[in-house]
């Protein structure tokens, strides 16, 4: 019979930046009373403690460090749901892949087009194959020219990288959708002013006669 390990004791995990492990001699510290004070860290868990909360550090880098009094438990759970609405909001960019033959229609060209443009449009990327099987290799002309034109017409929603590039078999080229410029503000339209203005001047009201 094997002799019991004797493994070492487990470390408590220790709750980063909440209680005790908030090295800040003095917090900013927030209840939910809405009172805020600042006062010696040591103070501000034993105050925390007895609403049955914990202190949790909130903002590290203000000066003194801002610390709130609340449930860990709501406050890890509020944490995730805010990373998981972040996570929603981003857009990761995907490469969609079009393939084409050399002998390529011109109804599937033209159907492929269209998915191209959407792909664009939502902000991927695109990249375009032609396939060559059996003695297709030896024109491969053919399906760089196909390419070419490809790129050509998609030059109103993306930009391509580089030159067509042929791979074993096959031949590709990438395009990447064309980047808008948010943040460029919209100029204002200027009205005449008062010296540009085209308008002839006002003539002035008639002046009556005096009755004789």
């Amino acid at each position: 019979m094997l002799p019991p390990r004797n493994f070492p004791p487990r470390r408590p995990r220790i709750r980063e930046n909440v209680n005790e492990a908030i090295r800040a001699r003095e917090v900013r510290a927030v209840f939910p009373d809405g009172s805020v004070e600042v006062m010696p860290t040591q103070a501000a868990i034993r105050r925390a403690q007895e609403l049955g909360l914990d202190l949790i550090l909130i903002a590290p880098t203000a000066e003194p460090p801002v610390a709130k009094a609340m449930d860990y438990g709501q406050w890890q759970y509020e944490n995730k749901k805010k990373q998981h609405e972040a996570k929603k909001k981003q857009h990761i960019i995907q490469v969609k892949e079009l393939k084409f033959r050399p002998n390529t229609d011109d109804h599937d060209y033209d159907f492929k087009m269209k998915h191209a443009i959407r792909f664009l449009t939502e902000g991927n990327r695109v990249k375009a194959i032609v396939q060559f099987r059996g003695r297709e290799i030896a024109h491969t002309d053919i399906g760089r020219k196909l390419l070419l034109r490809f790129a050509q017409d998609l030059t109103a929603h993306g930009t391509v990288e580089g030159q067509p590039k042929l791979e074993g078999r096959n031949a590709h080229v990438i395009i990447s959708p064309i980047k808008k410029d948010k943040d460029k503000p919209k100029e204002k339209e200027k009205g005449p002013g008062p010296q540009g203005s085209s308008a002839p001047p006002s003539a002035p009201p008639p002046s009556s006669s005096p009755a004789q």
